[in-house]
């Protein structure tokens, strides 16, 4: 009977006592993960469609490389790189297409100029096609960026010298190259 008594007893604090649920949820973490290359984009050119048009080269009453020549600057917009960066500027000479033998004496058949692209860095990268030695081509960026560049030309001089005339041609032409380069 005692026996019973403390078995009672022992089942009524057991019955008693509050039912502990047990957790069935479980979790797991899942990592995302990505990247983002170092990538340059140039842009669209905005003005002019990207031809710098100089008009009539010389001044008609003299043959003589015009001392007022120049054209509107050209927006390179949505410009951006994503790292650090350079910009890089290259040009040609503004040469006669048509023309091709050596110029005769006192005669050029090609046209220099200095090219510039601003905006990206805070010394605008500058080219000269009548220099050997172009170190202010390229300028360095230590920040991701994006904005405009304007690229201009301007100091135009005869090739070989001032006293020269250019000879005729229907198309004389150079080129502006910039370049945008992630660097890492």
């Amino acid at each position: 009977m005692n026996r019973l008594k403390l078995f009672t007893a022992i089942s009524s604090v057991v019955v008693s006592a509050p039912v502990q649920a047990q957790s069935t949820s479980d979790s797991a973490d899942f990592a995302v993960v990505g990247t983002v290359p170092a990538i340059c984009v140039g842009g669209s050119v905005t003005e002019a469609g990207g031809v710098f048009d100089l008009g009539i080269l010389v001044d008609t009453t003299t043959g003589l490389l015009r001392s007022d020549l120049s054209a509107p600057s050209q927006v390179l917009a949505g410009s951006f790189c994503s790292s650090r960066s350079s910009i890089a500027v290259t040009a040609t000479p503004v040469v006669a297409q048509t023309f091709t033998a050596t110029a005769p004496t006192g005669f050029s058949r090609s046209v220099d100029f200095t090219a510039t692209a601003a905006g990206w860095t805070t010394v605008p990268a500058s080219f000269s096609t009548a220099s050997a030695s172009n170190p202010a081509a390229i300028q360095q960026r230590t920040t991701a960026f994006s904005g405009p560049i304007t690229v201009g030309i301007a100091d135009f001089a005869t090739t070989g010298g001032s006293g020269l005339r250019l000879v005729a041609d229907t198309s004389y032409r150079g080129t502006v190259t910039v370049t945008l380069t992630p660097e890492s």
